[in-house]
Formats: C-alpha cells, sequence, structure tokens
C-alpha cells in the first residue's frame, strides 16, 4: 500500500520517465483550487527533491497565479498501463517567465515550442505513493499535435497578445504575473 519518503528514489524517477502525463494542483488562500492535467515532453526531474516542468500555453494560467500567493504544489502522477500505481509529489514552487533567468536556466531541457508560457521549478519536501488499485487500464495512443500546431500557427507576437488578452488574470480575477 502506501508509503510516504522524503525524496524521489531511482525507481520512482523511472517511473515518472515512462509516464505521458500528469496533474498539477494548486490553491491561493481563499478562492479556487485548480487541478490541471499535463502531457508533452514537459516533465524533468533534476534530483531527488528538485522537478521542473514547461507550462504551456493554454485557456487559463491559473497555476501561475496560485504560485504568486502561495508557493504550494502537489503533482500527481498515475500509472494507467503496468503495475498500479499512484505518485504524490509535494513541496513549494515558483513560476519563471521568458524574461526571468531561471527560465533560460532550463528552456534548454525541453523541445522547443513556440507556446512556452513558464518554466516552474518544484522543491520536493514529501513523495508520497499509494496503491492505484481502483485507477483503471488505458492505453496510450499518441501525443495531440493541436496545442504545439496552434501556438506554431499564431507565432511568438500573437501568442504574447493571447497572454495579455487571456491569460493574464485568474478566474478569480487575480494577476497572473505573465505580463509586467
Amino acid at each position: 500500500m502506501g508509503k510516504q519518503l522524503e525524496s524521489l528514489t531511482t525507481n520512482l524517477t523511472e517511473f515518472i520517465r515512462q509516464q505521458k502525463m500528469f496533474f498539477v494542483g494548486t490553491a491561493m488562500k481563499e478562492g479556487r483550487v485548480n487541478i490541471s492535467p499535463k502531457g508533452m515532453d514537459t516533465f524533468r526531474v533534476l534530483g531527488a527533491n528538485r522537478i521542473v516542468w514547461l507550462n504551456l500555453t493554454g485557456s487559463g494560467n491559473e497555476t501561475a497565479t496560485h504560485l504568486l500567493d502561495s508557493s504550494r504544489m502537489t503533482i500527481m502522477f498515475c500509472a494507467f498501463e503496468g503495475k498500479p500505481l499512484i505518485l504524490r509529489l509535494y513541496g513549494t514552487a515558483k513560476a519563471y517567465h521568458e524574461r526571468d533567468k531561471e527560465f533560460h536556466e532550463h528552456i534548454d531541457l525541453f523541445p522547443e515550442d513556440v507556446g512556452s508560457r513558464q518554466i516552474i521549478v518544484m522543491e520536493i519536501d514529501l513523495v508520497q505513493t499509494s496503491c492505484g488499485y481502483g485507477i483503471p487500464f488505458m492505453d496510450y495512443k499518441e501525443e495531440r499535435t493541436i496545442l504545439k500546431t496552434w501556438a506554431e500557427k499564431k507565432g511568438k507576437q500573437k501568442i504574447e497578445a493571447y497572454w495579455k488578452e487571456k491569460n493574464s488574470i485568474s478566474l478569480d480575477g487575480h494577476a497572473t504575473g505573465i505580463v509586467e
């Protein structure tokens, strides 16, 4: 059954590398809790207690807003294939934008994407596994290319305009930090 660990093990790091998607949970002190599914090649383990992921342009930008108020973050992976497992990473995180040096320190870890919006760096303070016995089997077919194609068609200038129009204010009316 479940275990609590202080850091990622080699086996858990390998499990993460095999996953096709993950879920990110954040919340401000007040307001809505956000849970976002993430996919594509956007997650890297930097060490036993440090991860980084690339936040691509999407319809909202709740994670960035929440991290400005409260750095708490939970990331969850579920085994949809093979041995059952749920893996949660608890810790604190910060979002970095293209204007930040930390963004440029990590961006080369990921495939180039016009829609690259933020780099999120998380310090892990608790790793928890649980059985995953209730998670269904699902077969991975392929990555969707819609988001990447959409961003490429828009181009950098129109993506930045999209950020100002659609990604600068959260659902609860708070600034996301995408524009200075």
